[in-house]
């Protein structure tokens, strides 16, 4: 890997993001009657797509905000202008990536064209509605009052799988604002956070925006790399990231496959995966080491596998470094959807060999044909054998490179280290089909015993 190019200055980079802070920093004070600071960012925005089709309507939503005088049209505008940009910077960024790690991707994703139905439109003008309501606010200026707003049209919204994902965006971000009430009081504001929910929103209330993707079939052998855990109070997901070799000898691509359940905030650790195994046999594989043979398993345009258990088999061992060594460098990736390329949404399969490691106050790295390059262990999940400081003793890596704050990311997946003097594979999603290790045998008791008390007490109120 060229790690050289993850240090090197993207031209351009800078000037769209200072742009997008602009006009979020606007937003904190809110959009009803803009001071001349904050009118500023409106016009950095405006002018940094100057040379877009956007140009003409973004020029005049910003004229018209700065003078207190925005309609909804106005506001949907200035969404679509910093949505363009954080795209323009995730496509700068991810060619870089491609061209250190020497892989390509599809030039178009298989998002698949609207319909020209319009479908529950007094449901998407109400919560765009709502959304306009918050940005001339601002967030300074949330209340319990104004977030209540949102409760009716996602209960309206939920029932229709077709409203499903704007709802619960819209229920999540509505749940975060409220329990960050009231804004005036707030000592720290996740400006970029709450902006990018705020525009993505308000994007997926446009006719068509939240089309589902083209989806096709997948038959072949699917190589798992890793596994990545994202975790909250109430909720947990894995994303499995594999290397798809289809049966017919056409190119290897780059997939993955998800799956996410509710939690009770008491089950931690390695008790998040029983939560997690009933809804994806790929877990026991990627735990086992195994391949998994695939039978026409629908695949989104954009790499995602929707999984189905009667389409896939346990198939022959297959140890994920043997993948990332012989066919990872040969894989590519599915081109991104328009309203998913964003920065945070960068996560590139690697594997890295022949580094050494650093560690000081800032945390872990790695030098790489002399080049630093961060380690983010904070993503390494307690679910498994994988720490930190197993990390730091290792010699080899498969991670996932990011990009956040300003700089390239590696999140380790797994490693290799020498334990007398043999090479000893260390993963963090080991424990995904089950274990016989100490600590995760007593993580999973631990989650298996909250499980039931939370059951039980649930009969209890349920019978009253």
């Amino acid at each position: 890997m060229r790690a050289d190019l993850l240090n090197d200055a993207v031209d351009g980079l800078d000037e769209a993001l200072a742009a997008v802070d602009g006009f979020d920093e606007a937003l904190v004070a809110g959009l009803l009657r803009p001071q001349p600071a904050r009118a500023s960012g409106l016009a950095a925005l405006a002018a940094a797509v100057a040379g877009s089709p956007l140009a003409a309507r973004v020029a005049e939503a910003a004229e018209k905000t700065a003078a207190g005088a925005a309609g909804e049209d106005h506001f949907v505008a200035l969404a679509a202008a910093r949505t363009a940009l954080l795209g323009s910077v995730h496509d700068a960024l991810v060619l870089r990536v491609e061209e250190a790690v020497g892989r390509a991707r599809d030039g178009e994703s298989g998002t698949a064209a609207a319909d020209g139905a319009e479908h529950a439109v007094n449901l998407h003008v109400a919560a765009r509605s709502w959304l306009c309501d918050l940005a001339r606010a601002g967030w300074h200026g949330i209340d319990h009052e104004l977030i209540a707003g949102a409760a009716p049209v996602v209960s309206a919204m939920l029932p229709d799988p077709a409203l499903r994902r704007l709802a619960t965006l819209l229920d999540g971000f509505a749940a975060e604002l409220a329990a960050s009430c009231p804004g005036a009081s707030l000592e720290h504001v996740p400006v970029r956070r709450w902006a990018d929910l705020w525009s993505r929103a308000v994007l997926l209330t446009l006719p068509g925006a939240a089309s589902a993707p083209a989806v096709g079939e997948a038959t072949g052998r699917l190589l798992p790399l890793g596994v990545d855990v994202q975790e909250h109070a109430t909720a947990v997901q894995a994303q499995v990231h594999a290397v798809f070799e289809p049966a017919d000898g056409g190119t290897p691509r780059l997939v993955r496959a998800s799956v996410s359940a509710p939690k009770p905030d008491t089950v931690v650790g390695a008790g998040l995966w029983q939560l997690l195994r009933p809804h994806l046999s790929l877990l026991a594989a990627v735990g086992e080491g195994r391949a998994m043979e695939l039978d026409a398993m629908p695949v989104t345009g954009e790499g995602d596998l929707i999984w189905d258990d009667a389409r896939a088999r346990t198939g022959e061992p297959a140890e994920a470094f043997a993948t990332a060594r012989v066919a990872l460098p040969a894989a590519t990736a599915f081109a991104t959807a328009p309203l998913d390329r964003h920065p945070a949404r960068i996560t590139v399969p690697v594997l890295l060999e022949g580094y050494t490691v650093e560690e000081d106050e800032g945390g872990v790295a790695f030098r790489v044909a002399g080049q630093r390059l961060a380690v983010d262990t904070d993503r390494v999940p307690a679910a498994g054998p994988l720490t930190p400081e197993v990390v730091a003793s290792s010699g080899a890596c498969v991670g996932l490179l990011r990009w956040d704050a300003g700089e390239f990311l590696l999140q380790p997946l797994a490693v290799e280290k020498t334990v007398r003097r043999k090479s000893v594979a260390v993963h963090a999603g080991a424990w995904a089909g089950g274990t016989t290790d100490k600590a995760g045998v007593r993580a999973e008791k631990a989650a298996t015993d909250a499980v039931t008390v939370l059951r039980e007490r649930a009969g209890k109120l349920l019978r009253k």
